[in-house]
């Protein structure tokens, strides 16, 4: 059930869906990080991804809780995470793309805790006190996020003439999801308005500064803008998130309401 079919009213509806948007990113990219877990490259970076990976997971755990209470439908953050359908969930596309190979999986990373950081930095300043708390222990974290695939990104893309093409095929792939990320629809603005959530333009300049920067010492090229297919912060996914889904919710739809 979304929070459109809950009878709540427009501004708690509208904070209740902004607090989701977070909360999915965290919970999706988490998911599909879990994935690389005994499957990275080396050891020391299986356990990288992994603890990111949980990072963004009790980050999603903080937000899931607080938009179950902005609801008031009775849903904890597990239900949220296990019991909504795919067209009720409002990450962005990029966090659901797949892994592809490790190089791929730094650009996601890369792209996505560039955007977090300058997020949260000013998300640490919302008129929310709640949200502003949540972002400020977040904040942390992603600075370490950011400067592991930073490091990674400038050691592939300097680095042999294969890693440089694989991590340049693998940008100019994933680059157009990008858009999404500063594309703000009624929700973002009226978020805006009311001192919740940042302006996302601003966010947008102060991470394409720092993406430039990284890409140049990475010796990579910034893709040309390119219009953008899908809104998956409007609940318009790509084919990806319903498989994502079916393995992440398994248990809980097969075993409802079971504990260890």
């Amino acid at each position: 059930m979304s929070t459109a079919r809950l009878g709540l009213d427009a501004p708690a509806q509208a904070h209740c869906k902004y607090v989701l948007r977070l909360a999915d990113a965290n919970l999706i990219l988490a998911q599909r990080l879990g994935e690389w877990v005994g499957r990275a490259p080396a050891l020391e970076e299986d356990l990288g991804l992994a603890n990111i990976a949980l990072d963004l997971l009790g980050q999603a755990r903080l937000l899931l809780a607080y938009a179950g209470e902005l609801e008031g439908a009775g849903r904890d953050e597990d239900a949220l995470a296990f019991l909504r359908e795919h067209r009720d969930f409002l990450n962005p596309t990029l966090v659901e793309q797949p892994n592809g190979d490790f190089g791929r999986t730094i650009v996601r990373q890369f792209l996505v805790d560039a955007w977090r950081l300058e997020l949260y930095e000013r998300l640490m300043k919302s008129s929310d006190e709640r949200l502003a708390a949540i972002a400020a222990k977040a904040v942390k974290e992603t600075r370490y996020h950011l400067r592991y695939s930073s490091n990674w990104l400038i050691r592939l893309g300097d680095g042999t003439q294969e890693s440089h093409e694989r991590v340049q095929t693998s940008l100019n792939i994933l680059w157009p999801y990008t858009a999404e990320l500063f594309a703000a629809d009624e929700l973002d603005s009226q978020m805006t308005s009311l001192g919740v959530a940042p302006d996302l333009e601003d966010v947008r300049q102060a991470w394409s500064a720092a993406v430039d920067d990284v890409l140049r010492e990475a010796t990579l090229m910034r893709p040309a803008d390119r219009p953008y297919k899908w809104f998956g912060k409007r609940g318009e996914h790509s084919e990806h998130l319903g498989r994502l889904l079916a393995e992440m919710q398994y248990m809980q739809r097969t075993y409802p309401g079971a504990q260890w």
